[in-house]
Formats: structure tokens, C-alpha cells, sequence
């Protein structure tokens, strides 16, 4: 497996990213719009993009187009939320020499974030750092830490309990720690998780890798 092969923070963040109540439309005219444009190229990247050269291209071309977005609206979270996630799914998807550097980027934004609001949007901050820092391989190799990662995924998951995204994240850490049982009544509480008709790309495609893991667990608890 190559170094940050499976760092890829997805929309982590439901539909709290470009929920009304997150918005400040009346000082920042534009800006959910802008975010919501994000959101669905990166669906459609990740999710309906096959050829991963030309996922990491397009990726690139979005990168620019959210850290303008960024620019435009300082100090809010969703736009730096947003350049995270692009950022980090260009370390999955790039070389394995500028892998870490893609994803020490995306750190380095979502901490801004974090500094803005702890809490918000919907557990969004804290469910982006704790998937970096699980998904990051640990020193010497990368700044990965699975006590942080878990500390920050169950602080999102308390947050948004039901969220699809908060349960599959939590889910797939407490699997990649062998703590498979726990695992699977997440990850299927993941699935109770009502559809989003408004992100309809990210919907089906998360919900095809949560049924993908339950599939990959049941598959390997069988054959010990």
C-alpha cells in the first residue's frame, strides 16, 4: 500500500457545509453558491471520475478555484473547509513523493478552521482533522495519531450523531483498529442516515463505500 493511499476526506461534512444556518449570506453575498460549487465538482470528481490522472488534473483546476474562493470570503469556515478537502484528496490521488505535502496542507487549513470554530459546521472541523490524522501514517513517515483521530471523530459524531459521513469516518477508523464489532453497528447506523436529494452524487457514492466496508469486514471476521 503506498503512503496516504487512502487519504480522501470526501465531503466529510453532510449537508452542514452549505446548510442556511452556516451561512453568512448577507455579509458575504456569493458564498454558498461558490461552496456549493465546490462540494459538487468535488462529488463528481470523486465519485464519477474513473481515471485517477484525470482525477488529480481536475483536482488541481478545482484547488485553484477554491483557494480563490477562500481569498474572497477570509475568515470563514466553509471555504477553508472546502480547500481541505480538495487538498486532501489530491494526496490521495498524487504521487507518492508529494502525497504527505498535499496533506499537510489540508491540516494546516483545517486547522485555520478550527481556530475560527471548534464546533461547526456540524462537526465538519473536527471530523476533517480526526480523518487526517488516522488516515496520515505516523511519525517518522507523517504526523498521523490515532489518539487525536479518535478524540476528534467522537467529538463530530457527538455533534451529528446520525450524520452518514460522521458514522462511516467514525466506522472506518474503529475498524483499521480491529475494533470490528463496534465497527459494524456504526457503519450500519451510517446507512440509516436519511438520503440528501440535494447532493445526490455524494449521497450514492458514500453510501456505496460504507456497503463496501461492511462487505470487507464481514469478509475478513470470515476467513479468521
Amino acid at each position: 500500500m503506498s503512503i496516504l493511499r487512502n487519504v480522501s476526506l470526501v465531503s466529510l461534512f453532510g449537508a452542514a457545509l452549505v446548510s442556511s444556518s452556516w451561512s453568512r449570506a448577507a455579509e458575504y453575498p456569493g458564498m454558498d453558491e461558490a461552496v456549493r460549487h465546490l462540494d459538487n465538482e468535488w462529488a463528481h470528481i470523486k465519485f464519477q471520475v474513473n481515471d485517477q490522472d484525470e482525477q488529480f488534473k481536475d483536482l488541481q483546476a478545482l484547488a485553484i478555484e477554491a483557494a480563490a474562493v477562500v481569498d474572497r470570503y477570509p475568515g470563514q469556515v466553509q471555504p477553508l473547509l472546502w480547500n481541505g478537502i480538495i487538498a486532501s484528496e489530491e494526496a490521495a490521488k498524487a504521487s507518492v513523493i508529494h502525497k504527505l505535502g498535499f496533506a499537510t496542507a489540508a491540516r494546516k487549513l483545517f486547522e485555520k478552521a478550527e481556530a475560527i470554530d471548534k464546533a461547526g459546521p456540524g462537526g465538519a472541523v473536527a471530523m476533517s482533522l480526526g480523518v487526517i490524522y488516522y488516515r496520515v501514517p505516523g511519525f517518522p513517515m507523517g504526523f498521523g495519531d490515532n489518539n487525536k483521530a479518535r478524540s476528534y471523530l467522537e467529538t463530530a459524531l457527538a455533534i451529528d450523531p446520525n450524520g452518514l459521513d460522521a458514522n462511516y469516518f467514525y466506522g472506518d477508523f474503529l475498524a483499521r483498529r480491529g475494533e470490528v464489532d463496534q465497527a459494524k453497528r456504526v457503519l450500519a447506523h451510517a446507512l440509516d442516515a436519511p438520503a440528501n436529494p440535494a447532493r445526490p452524487v455524494w449521497d450514492t457514492g458514500r453510501r456505496a463505500e460504507v456497503k463496501a466496508l461492511i462487505a470487507k469486514i464481514g469478509h475478513r471476521t470470515a476467513g479468521m
